[in-house]
This record gives structure tokens, sequence and C-alpha cells, in this order.
């Protein structure tokens, strides 16, 4: 019997409130789904492998959780359905329609999770998968499908939200499916996730102070970015493509010389690149996990981002080696959300253009008896989160890499040469790892256009909503206007987050939202109860009808906080869309006297 989901704390973790808010607010969507599928090649047992799909969402209750907003709170709250776990055989010589098959019943102790037989459907089921949204609030928020290809070979998906799931929640999954289809029964966790939730939040309450005073000389939020092909820099979630990146065992061997990890090695090499780039100060944003020793036998969310800043200079290896210190000192704070401990940062996808994900596997892959088994770590969900996204996964065989990118900002040709610009520095370092930054095989300045290099509306130059936020961020123009131009070319809404999380005011001579009326101001009366809340919820004595939320230090916590209260004390239902149009005392109490 699996630990409770709750047991006594049912709050969100930070990770979860934030992707919470994120997803209100329409930013995030197929972004966070999370897809992982196995090959199975031999004669497999299929009601064995439902049935231990079953055993998995037992032992991990967090896999049929949903969210819910309670008091101004998230909560994590078992969800109504159980994920599906589906059975759909591929038929047909080149792996056409779905057949309809009836599913057996795997059924575990309790309320099993519904089991269901294919429906048709085409070869692109598998991709279909992936595709299909996530409701936070109704879930579920995984789904596993078995699918039959041919008689001995079978590809199990599940696609989980990332809410619920992370890229170490894979192996965990992978071993307990091994472990369940072999007949072991799965032991019950030490811990509920309510429990761990609860341990983090009170980690992060004590290392608060410390991690705001860590990140105030390093963080500056200016989103700027130069690319080989890449006018403008993006913060939005966005279809994406990629390219496949060679690494070789160069990398364990500029690590064992330098006394580094290859993670520390290929770090600082992006860093040296992006340097080369023109991009004198260069931040890449990391994937750190939080899991302790209690929670690394958990499915779920454990992850927290958080910027890498440099200055490279000196010779690769000094510079490699600060990379590392610098590492340390973040891994300090991993736990904290930069947003928590510094204002100013809205919700996003990506705290910087450019980040990085790097999962360092170890042993060898759990055995499904009679089956050879092979899994797509880099497994991608047709979606990218920034501009720029290097994924790779260390195991045993090597180094498994790839950039994800958004093509509306940078072209595939763009993407392959910084893939190949990236590569071939690692070979310069490989050979020459003492030699200075300047010398090594990275590409100069000139290999980037300038910011006005590119003619407007010329292919690979950035929509205006990007070009708005971007302008708002660096001061060059009244976020009004920068705004307004967005609103006008029709790309985007007055009611969406711009794309890169800056913050637009409603511009003047825009159409009002559907169903407010022009010119609709508040009553001072109203400006005064909603300041009143703001102070309560931010903790200040007095703030100014345009203070911006997130410059007073608000986040994802204090904008559901601030929707409960106004519910509670005036009946209204505050959209999640007017904190990023306009995250201000006046903001809200206009859109309150509109909804009235």
């Amino acid at each position: 019997m699996s630990v409770s989901l709750i047991d006594g704390w049912d709050r969100a973790s930070l990770a979860q409130h934030g992707m919470w808010i994120t997803e209100r607010m329409g930013a995030g969507g197929r972004v966070y789904a999370m897809p992982f599928a196995v090959r199975f090649d031999g004669p497999l047992d299929v009601d064995a492998m439902l049935a231990a799909c079953a055993a998995v969402v037992e032992r991990h209750p967090v896999l049929a959780a949903t969210l819910a907003e309670q008091d101004g709170h998230v909560r994590l709250v078992p969800g109504e359905a159980p994920p599906p776990i589906r059975f759909e055989v591929v038929s047909g010589p080149s792996g056409g329609a779905f057949g309809d098959v009836s599913a057996p019943s795997g059924g575990t102790s309790g309320e099993a999770p519904a089991l269901s037989g294919g429906a048709s459907g085409s070869s692109g089921g598998i991709e279909a998968e992936v595709s299909r949204p996530f409701d936070l609030v109704t879930g579920p928020l995984a789904r596993f499908t078995l699918f039959r290809l041919a008689p001995a070979r079978h590809v199990l998906q599940l696609v989980a939200h990332h809410a619920v799931f992370d890229g170490m929640s894979k192996d965990i999954v992978l071993r307990d499916l091994a472990a369940a289809y072999g007949g072991s029964a799965l032991p019950p966790l030490p811990i509920s996730y309510g429990e761990a939730a609860r341990a983090e939040q009170d980690r992060v309450a004590a290392g608060l102070e410390g991690a705001a005073e860590f990140w105030r000389p390093r963080w500056h939020d200016d989103q700027d970015l130069l690319l080989p092909g890449a006018a403008r820099p993006s913060l939005r979630a966005a279809p994406g493509e990629t390219v496949d990146l060679a690494l070789g065992g160069e990398t364990a061997g500029v690590a064992e010389r330098l006394g580094l990890t290859r993670f520390e090695v290929v770090l600082a090499a992006l860093h040296t690149l992006l340097h080369g780039y023109g991009n004198d100060r260069v931040a890449v944003a990391v994937d750190l996990s939080t899991r302790t020793e209690e929670t690394r036998d958990h499915v779920g969310l454990f992850v927290n981002e958080l910027p890498v800043v440099s200055t490279p200079r000196g010779t690769f290896a000094e510079f490699a080696r600060s990379i590392r210190e610098e590492l340390r000192a973040v891994y300090r704070y991993r736990e904290v959300p930069l947003a928590r401990a510094l204002g100013g940062i809205s919700p996003r996808t990506a705290l910087t253009p450019v980040s990085v994900s790097y999962r360092r596997r170890s042993g060898a892959d759990p055995v499904f008896p009679g089956l050879d088994a092979s899994v797509d770590w880099t497994a991608f969900n047709g979606a990218v989160r920034n501009t720029l996204h290097l994924q790779i996964v260390e195991s045993p065989d090597g180094l498994a890499a790839r950039l994800q990118f958004n093509p509306d900002v940078l072209s595939r040709a763009a993407c392959e040469s910084v893939a190949g610009n990236l590569r071939a520095l690692l070979l310069g370092i490989a050979a020459r790892p003492d030699a200075p930054i300047t010398e090594l095989s990275s590409p100069g300045r000139e290999a980037v256009p300038t910011r006005d290099a590119a003619p407007a509306g010329a292919p690979g130059t950035v929509p205006a909503s990007v070009a708005a936020s971007v302008a708002i961020a660096s001061g060059t123009v009244p976020a009004s206007v920068a705004a307004s131009v967005a609103i006008a070319s029709g790309t985007v809404p007055a009611s969406v987050a711009i794309a890169s999380g800056a913050v637009a005011d409603s511009a003047p001579d825009a159409p009002p939202a559907a169903g407010a009326a022009a010119g609709t101001v508040a009553d001072p009366a109203l400006l005064g109860e909603v300041e009143a809340i703001w102070c309560e919820v931010l903790g200040v004595d007095e703030i100014r009808p345009d203070d911006d939320l997130f410059d007073l230090g608000g986040h994802s916590l204090s904008i559901t906080q601030i929707i409960a209260r106004v519910r509670d004390r005036m009946d209204v239902e505050l959209s999640f869309e007017v904190f990023i149009d306009t995250p201000t005392v006046a903001g809200v109490a206009e859109e309150i006297a509109r909804s009235r």
C-alpha cells in the first residue's frame, strides 16, 4: 500500500505553485508536457505491463493528483479521475490505424486506474498523445499508453505534466515498472508528497534572506541575447524544433584533466561560446535538482531553475574552475525560487533566453524479464520555453544532447551553426584547455548581426510582441507605446502576457477589453480597498496606485492571495491576465470596476 498523497499537508510545492500560475495565465501549455517512451522487443505480457503501470500510479499518488486554488493557496488534491492506462494496436503494413483492442484489467488493491481499449486513429497516435493538453484543475495529469507495433515490438508511452514529473522521475518510473513487471511488490515511499513539500517550504523560508543577499549583485533581468541569426531573444513558450548535438568523449578527458565534472565543462564552454558571440555578461539558466535523501525515490517535480552568471576571461581552465565555484555557490540556495528571493520577476516559462538541463544517470538500466528495452531519454514535446535550450543526459554510454530552439526567432540553419560552433569549441578546449579563451576555436563578434541589421518584417525577425517586451525591458520606449504596437499588429491580444514576460501598460489608444467600458477609472474608495489588500499580502505599509506588483517583491503566491481576498471581500473573480497586462493597484482596481 502506498503512502498517502497529502498526509496532513496539502499545499502545492513552490515549483508547482509557480507552474500553476503560469498555466492559468496562458503562458504554459505543451511546453510542460513531459513524454517518456520505452520500446520493448520480445514477447511482452500485456496484462503484466498494464498491471505494472497501475502499480506505479499506486506507489506515486502524485501522478493522480490535481491542483486547486483555495483561500489564496494552491493545494495538491487527489484527482477525480485516475490516470488512464490504455492498450492500442497499430495495424497495417506501415503502422497505420489503431485497432480496437479490449485491454485486460491489471488490478491493484483499491480502485485501480482506468484501463481502456484503443480507439481507432492514425500513425500519429504516439505524437497525438504528446500534444493532447492537460488541465491542472480537472486532471488527470498523467497518461499511460501501451502501443503494439508488431507481435514482438511494443512502445510504452507515459506523458505527464511537469507539475507532477521531472527528468529524474523517468528513471524512477522505469525502475518501478521493471520491478512490478517482474513480479516484485513496490515498497511504500518513506514520506508523502505533502510532507516533502512542507519540509521544502520550511527550508526555503529559512534560506530566503541569505538567497536574497546572494542574488542582488548577480541578477540583472536585461533579457538581452546576441546569437547568430537571431534578431531578438524570446522568453515565451512556443512551438519548437530540435538539432542534435554530437558530444564525444572529449568532454570526459577535459573534465578529468581539470578536476571538473562533464557538466561543468559543457556549461563553461556554453558561456564561452555566448561570450564569443558578443555577450559580455552571460546568464544561462540551469535546472537544479531539489531532491533530498527522503525524496530521491519520489516521482514528482523536484527542480528549480536558477541562473549562472559570468563574464568569461582568462584561460578556459581558469574560467571553468570559476564556473564550478559559482555553481557550488548557487547550489547552496537551490531550493529558493529566484522570484521569492528578489522582486521584479513576473511569472514566465524561463528565466533567461538560453537555458540548460543536464541530468546524470548512473548504473545500468533495469531489466524487464524476457525483453530488450530501449529509452529515448531526450524525448521532445514539440515546444520550447525560450530562445535556446540545451538538453543533455549523461549515462555510462556517453552523452545524449540536443538543442531545442524557437524557429520564430532562430532559424534552423542558425541553430545548426550554434551546435557546430559549440562542438568545435569543445574540440579546441580538449586540445588546449589551458589556452586563453580568446584563442580558442569560437566565432568572433562579426558572426552575430547587430540589433538593427535585419529590416522590419524580414524573415527571421522577431514578432512585434517580442520586440515590445524587449523594448519595455530595456527602457527604450514606454511600455504603453510598445504594447500598443504589439496589439495593433495583431501579434498579441491585450489580455495575453507579453512574450518575454515583461509587463506592458495598457495602450491609451488601444480598444477596451471585451465587455469593458472605455475609460473606466476606479474610484478612490476602491483604490483604497485594493491598496489595503496589497499591503496585507506583500507585508508593506504603503503602496502607490502605479507601483508594480513584481517590483514590490510579488510572486505567484502573492497573485493567488490577492485574488482570494478580492473574491472574499468584493465578490469579484479577477482574471490572471490582469497581473501581466497591468500588475498595479490601479490596474487591478479598474478590472474590479469593470467586472462589477
